[in-house]
């Protein structure tokens, strides 16, 4: 007996040590330039426990005391192995090495084979902005939104514009956010660029579904877009002159490994051209863009870090005397990483966003200015707990104060007949709380599943009251500055889950409710600086959308191919649209002409990716449909709207000639827009007058186009550190004419006909060529 006291008390300690568990925790950094390293893989060799990197290169693993061999790897990185021994809870950052091209092979195996089978997430893409620039680019400059509009899910809003549609949602229903600000209008030049310098960039993620439950606010889709920190290794400067702009970014250490900046600019040049005419109806023109990114970060210590980041960015636009305007996007960003322990990571976040335009005519007896903008003040706490491997809890709350200042009209010369207008201004709180959890329940099936509650109060302003048309205005009450006078919310629930087929293949299904706001006052055909946002309130109820989806995917190839198929269905309530012939100009009543009713939108998605190799890219495919019922539109009847297009398909290759020259091209179908056109017409006099019934019931001509680019890099010499490549782009090659809108003319020909006239913006291939640099 006493012998065998002795062994226990002997084997306690080694059984209290095999039950202990500890944690590792710390950071994986780009070895070259110190950039956080987003969705990284960290596991352990030989096992299934594992996790990723957060936004801000984090990662925490628990696992039971003993000896282990972790290994770290992270797609183009080389990958590296670290023996640990694990008796307590320990601190490891790492810096993960860049492959060249002649580790190709290697590139292949340290990226994690099948992240997109074993992820617990879909109706996402991740675009790593070095990818965005091998893709062909109109006139040269990258754009991150047009990208996007080449996946599946995501279609274009038209030729010219930055705007686009995601699963049957509205251009509004888009949240983009840079560094976590919104940016309300993303379009320069009217919608032919985005204000996104890539240069500043680090990457860009798009949800179409399973929307985290951090995030809300929109009900169609999230883009993501984060800007790099700066080098924190060495000083550098990157840049580009291009066809119709230039580009010149400078990074480089506060204190060495410590802290980093980076300042990012951008501006097009063809107002410079117009000086040089001897015309003085062309000297005096305007029109040109600019755009400045900016961030700082640094390092307190092992727990604290600190980033400031900023945008700035104006389109200036002027004809002669007879009408100017400009418009433009501001942000700011203030982030504190804190953390409280190795298994709590905490971001504190404030955030400023102002999107402001500016539209007159300077001269004449109509003379005027027109101002607008709207400004967000935002409070965030985002909190993510690492209990174990198997959970990963996230929880937060967030504050947004929404000023909408609708518009500012005042005579712009003392003859002007113009009368001084001030709009109804507007103010608004929207909150929210969240919790989730990303739990591994075995080896083969996962969850995420999330709460998420957002509440909406309109405050202070005037408010008024309709009679039972509601048109007509009956009263009128004027409520203090600080008072609540309604408040609106509403749960939204999230899960997704992933089911594991066998090693190369899992189906994955998932559910969002999402709520929405705030609410585009527009019936333009596109997106335009002139475009207003007006918030939930005793009139206008929130949007909401329930969203689910399931989706195969398969790796082939020894996953050098990947493929996907997802279908969802989306039901959409207090889906919002405007009375026939409604005029939202100068108008302080615009509730008086909204119409709200229920939608519906539902498709099929398709999804073949190459990332290896010398022919890289990926080919999709959208079968989709989507419509409204609104009760007095199109007679209560469903109608189309549009970003109704049934068929999207797209292809996008990458081919690597040589080691110096790279080929790209895009090719682009998709199924015309819907417009509304008469069905008959009457005489008034001497005019004719179309009459319409039914609402979008025409489609225009099929959409396709196709887009070249080559790229030769400059020869790379030994001890050199100076870069440079060489970007020659055609975009529509083709030269295809695809209709933007229609024109309904009256014809002297024949003056009792209307005639329909096809517009196109762009009907002949344009080349461009830009030099880009790097030291």
């Amino acid at each position: 007996m006493k012998k065998i006291s002795v062994l226990l008390l002997l084997l306690i300690p080694l059984v209290m040590q095999a039950q202990h568990r500890f944690t590792i925790s710390g950071s994986l950094k780009d070895a070259k330039n110190g950039e956080d390293l987003i969705g990284a893989t960290v596991g352990v060799q030989g096992g299934t426990s594992g996790t990723t990197t957060n936004a801000y290169g984090f990662y925490s693993l628990t696992l039971p005391a003993g000896k282990y061999t972790l290994v770290y790897s992270y797609i183009g990185y080389t990958t590296q192995t670290r023996q640990i021994d694990l008796k307590e809870n320990s601190t490891l950052n790492l810096e993960l090495a860049g492959s060249d091209v002649h580790l190709q092979e290697v590139v292949v195996k340290t990226k994690k084979e099948d992240a997109n089978i074993q992820q617990n997430r879909m109706s996402a893409d991740v675009l790593p902005i070095e990818t965005i620039k091998t893709l062909p680019a109109f006139m040269g400059e990258v754009d991150v939104l047009k990208t996007i509009q080449l996946l599946p899910g995501v279609q274009s809003g038209g030729e010219g514009t930055s705007g686009f549609y995601v699963r049957g949602g509205s251009i509004d229903q888009n949240l983009i956010q840079l560094d976590e600000a919104p940016v309300y209008n993303a379009s320069h030049l009217l919608g032919f660029f985005s204000v996104f310098n890539a240069d500043a960039i680090k990457d860009v993620e798009i949800y179409k579904g399973g929307i985290p439950a951090e995030y809300g606010g929109r009900l169609a889709s999230l883009v993501d877009i984060r800007m790099k920190e700066g080098n924190s290794k060495r000083f550098g400067a990157s840049g580009g002159i291009g066809t119709i702009a230039s580009r010149l970014t400078l990074e480089g250490p506060i204190v060495k490994d410590k802290g980093s900046y980076i300042i990012s600019g951008r501006r097009t040049y063809a107002d410079m051209f117009l000086k040089l005419s001897s015309d003085e109806n062309i000297k005096n023109n305007k029109l040109y863009f600019y755009d400045l990114n900016t961030k700082l970060n640094y390092k307190f210590g092992d727990k604290d870090r600190l980033f400031i980041s900023g945008y700035f960015g104006q389109d200036v636009f002027k004809f002669k005397e007879v009408m100017g305007m400009d418009w433009g996007n501001a942000t700011a960003t203030v982030r504190w990483n804190h953390l409280f322990s190795d298994k709590l990571f905490s971001n504190f976040t404030a955030i400023y966003s102002n999107f402001n335009y500016q539209v007159g005519m300077p001269s004449g007896n109509t003379a005027f200015s027109w101002k607008s903008n709207i400004e967000d003040v935002s409070l965030k706490a985002d909190f993510s707990y690492f209990p174990n491997n198997a959970n990963t809890l996230k929880f937060g709350i967030s504050s947004t104060y929404h000023t909408f200042k609708p518009g500012e009209v005042k005579p712009a010369s003392d003859n002007s007949v113009v009368k001084e207008l001030l709009l109804d201004r507007k103010y608004a709180l929207e909150n929210a709380v969240y919790l989730s959890n990303e739990q591994e329940l075995s080896p083969r099936l996962s969850l995420t599943y999330g709460l998420r509650y957002s509440f909406f109060q309109n405050i202070g302003g005037r408010v008024y009251d309709y009679d039972e048309t509601g048109q007509q205005i009956v009263g009128v009450v004027d409520y203090e500055r600080t008072h609540i006078y309604k408040t609106q919310g509403g749960l939204e629930p999230r899960l997704s889950a992933r089911f594991i087929l066998d090693g190369s293949s899992s189906l994955k299904a998932s559910y969002n409710r999402t709520m929405q706001y705030l609410h585009l006052a527009s019936n333009a055909t596109s997106t335009t600086p002139l475009d207003v946002y007006v918030p939930s309130g005793k009139y206008i109820r929130p949007q909401s959308a329930n969203q689910v989806a399931l989706g195969y995917f398969h790796n082939f190839r020894s996953n050098t191919l990947e493929a996907s198929a997802e279908v969802y269905y989306k039901s959409m309530n207090n889906q919002i649209d405007f009375r026939d012939n409604a005029d939202l100009m100068f108008n302080n009543n615009i509730e008086a002409e909204i119409l709200a009713g229920t939608g519906k939108a539902y498709g099929l998605e398709l999804m073949v990716k190459k990332q290896t190799g010398q022919l890289t890219g990926w080919a999709s495919y959208t079968l989709s449909h989507t419509e409204r019922t609104i009760e007095g539109i199109n007679n209560n009847q469903p109608y189309r709207v549009r970003q109704d297009k049934p068929h999207n398909l797209s292809l996008v290759l990458s081919y690597k000639l040589s080691e110096r020259l790279t080929l790209g091209a895009n090719q682009v179908y998709s199924s015309g827009n819907v417009v509304t056109m008469p069905s008959g017409s009457f005489r008034n006099g001497n005019i004719i007058v179309p009459i319409y019934t039914e609402r979008n019931g025409y489609r225009l001509r099929d959409y396709h186009r196709l887009d070249l680019s080559l790229t030769l890099n400059g020869k790379k010499r030994p001890g050199r550190k100076y870069e440079s490549s060489w970007n020659f782009s055609l975009f529509n090659a083709y030269g295809r004419k695809n209709v933007f809108s229609i024109q309904l003319d009256q014809t002297e020909e024949i003056p009792a006909s209307i005639n329909a006239k096809e517009i196109s913006i762009v009907g002949a291939p344009i080349p461009a060529v830009t030099y880009n640099f790097k030291f």
